[in-house]
């Protein structure tokens, strides 16, 4: 990879230096909970090399963060069996801690780093973990650097945020392809020469917080009904982890793409890759997915378009059902991350475009002809059935349909006395149930639905004012909506 290029992805997060005496190297995994397809493992094995010392690599889940639940922390706890699975017989000692109640973790990361020459971690710009790591930063005694490996394209490589997804393309065009040869290894710890470590290294962290054991990750049932954790949100059946994710990939390229173009609106003939919950928790990496979906096309990247016109289709020279995927997996995700990592406010009502924020106020006092509370929405309780299906979806299955999660943010922005109430309850619901929420990706489609990304539509409607409009009874004019209304019906949940 070219040292330029490979800077784009590497910061440091405090001002100290690498301990020389520590006795190992550290990987802090919190965002890229994989071990593969991982600029964050590649980074940390490249420093156990340089150093000679052996790598530890510590994953944690705490149990105080916002929304903890059954349902997210089941998902995690998957992805490190698959994680403890596939380290078993590396030369590296993997520590997967969950805190058993709130505070418990208190210490860990400095006693472990006590020890380290350097910790290295994942840099994601989103929820509390930018300001997890800026805190911890400041504690530490040792260099901490955090690792970008969450797109293609780095998230440093653009010094602004883009207000269209066609500014945002025609950027990409220009920017990405001397990047995409830039890739993380499938595996970072192939052909590394480092000291072999286990866990006896840290022995003496493991006596006072110790590890998740294999038994409990397979069946963590009985172990999270003791969290002090939300157990009304529970576990789904969309499995976690690594294995899940690559499972999930292989339908896709196979099934999906192939009526992706033609089909990914059509909520009964599902052909969405549904990979977001993978994305989100790092159980999989865009670049393997870029790099399997290239080699099932057969594309190399001198295929690429000279010409940069921000143009949705026919830059790549692929198919189109493989065009019209990399543009919501590229263009769309990386959007999000890159307005996540230049803006703080990109949770905030006030970050919308002045435009959306004015005709909102407009029609700020129209009378509105339903207007329900968040546990009304929460309970799918509006006079709408293809909302109330939407979100019946969302409570049990940890998600909406791509289509149908447009559709219910409009709806939330309808039926709710102000827009900034309804921004707040997207938020809630959606970080709440959804597997991918809390991603940069939940924030771009939340604040979509109010202007975000979009531009002025006409004509002026009461609510809305010029923003965007979508209705139900349009919804089931142009989709097959019977079988998906049945599926998630009244009576089925909240019992």
């Amino acid at each position: 990879m070219s040292a330029e290029l490979w800077q784009l992805r590497i910061q440091e997060a405090n001002q100290a230096d690498v301990n020389t005496d520590g006795k190992y190297v550290l990987y802090w995994m919190i965002a890229n909970r994989r071990t593969e397809w991982n600029f964050s493992l590649q980074r940390a094995a490249w420093w156990a090399e340089k150093l000679k010392r052996p790598l530890v690599i510590f994953e944690a889940l705490r149990v105080g963060y916002p929304w903890a639940s059954d349902r997210l922390h089941t998902f995690v706890l998957q992805g490190m069996r698959d994680n403890l699975s596939a380290l078993q017989d590396a030369p590296v000692a993997y520590y997967p801690y969950v805190e058993p109640k709130k505070d418990a973790a208190k210490g860990l990361l400095e006693a472990l780093a006590a020890d380290a020459c350097l910790v290295v971690t994942d840099d994601f710009p989103c929820f509390f973990l930018p300001r997890m790591v800026a805190a911890v930063g400041k504690k530490l005694p040792v260099k901490l650097e955090t690792i970008d490996s969450n797109g293609l394209l780095p998230m440093r490589a653009a010094d602004r945020d883009f207000p269209r997804a066609h500014s945002f393309r025609r950027f990409l065009q220009k920017e990405l392809p001397q990047h995409l040869a830039n890739t993380p290894r499938a595996n970072p710890l192939s052909g590394k020469s480092f000291p072999a470590a286990d866990r006896q290294l840290i022995a003496h962290v493991l006596k006072k917080w110790p590890a998740i054991d294999a038994d409990t990750l397979a069946a963590p049932g009985e172990f999270l009904a003791g969290l002090p954790i939300d157990h009304e949100v529970r576990p789904v059946e969309t499995c976690g982890g690594s294995q899940a994710a690559r499972r999930q990939l292989k339908w896709f390229l196979q099934e999906g793409l192939p009526r992706y173009a033609e089909q990914r609106n059509d909520v009964e003939s599902e052909c969405a890759s549904q990979l977001s919950p993978y994305l989100h928790f790092g159980h999989l990496s865009a670049h393997e997915v870029f790099y399997k979906l290239t080699q099932q096309e057969k594309w190399e990247p001198d295929q690429i378009s000279p010409k940069v016109t921000g143009s949705r289709e026919g830059w790549w020279n692929m198919s189109e059902g493989a065009e019209a995927f990399l543009d919501e997996i590229i263009t769309w995700r990386e959007l999000g991350y890159n307005m996540c990592h230049l803006r703080d406010d990109y949770d905030q009502y006030g970050s919308l475009p002045d435009w959306a924020q004015a005709t909102l106020a407009e029609h700020k006092a129209d009378e509105r002809e339903h207007v329900y509370t968040l546990k009304q929405f929460e309970q799918a309780q509006t006079h709408d059935p293809l909302w109330n299906a939407a979100q019946r979806q969302l409570v049990r299955d940890g998600r909406i349909h791509n289509y149908l999660r447009m559709l219910w943010g409009k709806k939330i922005l309808h039926w709710t006395n102000t827009p900034q109430y309804a921004a707040q309850v997207m938020i809630e619901l959606n970080n709440k149930y959804a597997l991918d929420g809390r991603n940069p990706n939940s924030y771009s489609g939340i604040f979509w639905c109010l202007g975000r990304y979009d531009r002025a539509w006409g004509p002026e409607r009461e609510i809305f004012g010029k923003i965007r409009y979508m209705t139900s009874d349009s919804a089931m004019r142009k989709l097959s909506l019977k079988g998906y209304l049945k599926e998630y019906a009244a009576g089925q949940l909240f019992d």
